[in-house]
């Protein structure tokens, strides 16, 4: 059977629910297609849980490495404990020094299983091992699962070494620098564990400051895993100039653009402000993507998933950090960022390699059809606000010349709650977390992310009914038709 083409044929319907986005034991997404389906999700519901054929693979385990992990926990731990597959001993080893800084008197183990080092713990570091798996990004992926399972062949070592030299180079021609000053990770996450821990030892005991609403684990990993990190919505010159001198912190941290508000803080300010007090700048690319926008002159440390519209399928996780090359900094951060906690993958960077080779046509049709349909979405009555990068000067102030404003969109309905509801479980696209896929994918976001503190994100200025949407390569006047429909039943 020939997999579902879901731009044509999108998992929207009620029985669509737990379908995995793409149809691929790998897939990084899942249909959650009514607004109750989103709410059960986040609530636990085993109805749905056990409908479930997928998961984004930081925020539980894909089912080929839950198998593994079900292994390991038979052999080696208990009912009430969990168990954590890592691909490398050094990964486990970190979680399970930060399992026993949360819990000093739990019990955690290390043990290979199918050849995969994996963390056992009781039940009483459960809850840290988890949130480490989450924040930190470097749990085994789907396809070394796949591959100790013996479902999927192990790929020879000189292949995988072709893809990651070609992926070094071909993202080294995107960001305009020496491969050298490119990294390859598991994923976005593990990327910025990295990057924190090359920052920790150049500046030691100090918490980060992020700029600007934060994607949830952006904001988590420095607070949770490392030395905290503080949250600064003002991107105000002068306001900023009197938090730095009194926080001096060990990195300010921004989004470009935030997610799912879709704005940019004056990088150049930023960057400029930082520097000249001795603080180096972390930016995280994913969503303006870097075919779009040129960073490396301001941020001293770029990273992105690369799961995203590098990749474009939706069914592979991966990330990448670059060095700039007008870092002061760039020779402590190129000595620290020699060795990976968990280098790339050899199957997941042979995926990567093959799908991101159309990158450069395919992210400028993804920036024209979400900027179609922003432009469609601003004029209905229906629609109170429309939030997209090309409105943001300061995303525009960094753009390539020809370039484009990314995938991404978010809009806000009369109404509020009621009409998001009704236009989400009516929208005939597929619905389920992250983005950049070649199909178009829509969810509430800040339910996903923020679900247990949905006041803290209103208080943000960021409402749980904003719907977000990652923009497909469907037939743009067809793509419309579909939202069009939905908003005016």
């Amino acid at each position: 059977m020939s997999p579902r083409d879901l731009l044509l044929n999108p998992c929207w319907h009620a029985d669509d629910l737990g379908q995995a986005l793409p149809d691929s034991p790998h897939a990084v997404s899942v249909a959650l297609p009514r607004w109750q389906d989103v709410i059960a999700y986040e609530e636990k519901d085993p109805d749905c849980l056990k409908a479930l054929r997928a998961i984004y693979p930081r925020f539980g385990l894909n089912p080929l490495v839950a198998e593994v992990a079900q292994q390991a926990l038979a052999e080696h731990g208990s009912a009430e404990g969990s168990a954590w597959p890592y691909p490398t001993t050094a990964a486990a080893e970190r979680a399970q020094v930060h399992c026993h800084r949360i819990e000093p008197m739990a019990y955690t183990a290390i043990k290979k299983v199918r050849g995969l080092p994996c963390l056992i713990t009781d039940a009483k570091a459960a809850s840290a091992a988890k949130a480490f798996w989450q924040h930190s990004g470097l749990g085994a992926s789907s396809r070394q699962a796949a591959s100790a399972l013996e479902r999927e062949p192990a790929p020879l070592q000189q292949n995988s070494a072709n893809a990651q030299s070609s992926l070094r180079q071909r993202l080294a021609e995107i960001y305009s620098c020496d491969d050298e000053l490119v990294q390859l990770h598991p994923s976005g996450m593990a990327a910025l564990t990295k990057a924190l821990e090359a920052i920790t030892l150049l500046r030691p005991g100090r918490p980060f400051l992020q700029l600007g609403f934060p994607y949830v684990d952006v904001l988590k990993l420095p607070q949770e895993v490392f030395g905290g990190s503080d949250l600064l919505l003002t991107t105000e010159s002068k306001l900023l100039a009197v938090e730095f001198d009194r926080r001096q912190p060990a990195a300010v941290i921004v989004e470009l653009p935030s997610n799912p508000m879709l704005q940019c803080v004056d990088l150049p300010a930023v960057a400029k402000l930082a520097h000249s007090r001795g603080i180096p700048v972390i930016a995280d690319d994913t969503i303006g993507s870097p075919l779009n926008i040129d960073v490396l002159p301001y941020a001293d440390l770029v990273f992105s998933s690369l799961t995203k519209s590098f990749a474009g399928r939706g069914d592979i996780l991966a990330g990448s950090l670059v060095v700039s090359p007008h870092s002061r900094w760039r020779e402590h951060f190129c000595k620290q960022l020699s060795t990976a906690l968990a280098p790339l993958a050899d199957a997941d960077a042979i995926a990567l390699e093959e799908a991101s080779r159309d990158v450069a046509q395919r992210v400028p049709q993804l920036n024209n059809a979400c900027e179609a349909l922003a432009n469609q979405l601003s004029k209905h009555p229906a629609v109170i606000r429309v939030l997209h990068p090309g409105k943001c000067a300061n995303f525009q102030s960094l753009m390539r010349p020809g370039a484009g404003h990314g995938c991404l969109l978010s809009f806000e309905l009369v109404g509020g709650l009621t009409q998001a509801k009704r236009v989400y479980d009516a929208l005939q696209v597929c619905k389920g977390p992250s983005l950049g896929t070649s199909f178009t994918l829509v969810c509430p976001y800040v339910l996903l992310a923020h679900y247990n503190e949905l006041s803290w994100a209103e208080s943000c200025g960021v409402p749980s009914h904003l719907l977000r949407v990652s923009v497909g390569l469907e037939d743009p006047d067809a793509l419309w038709r579909r939202f069009e429909m939905a908003l005016t039943d």
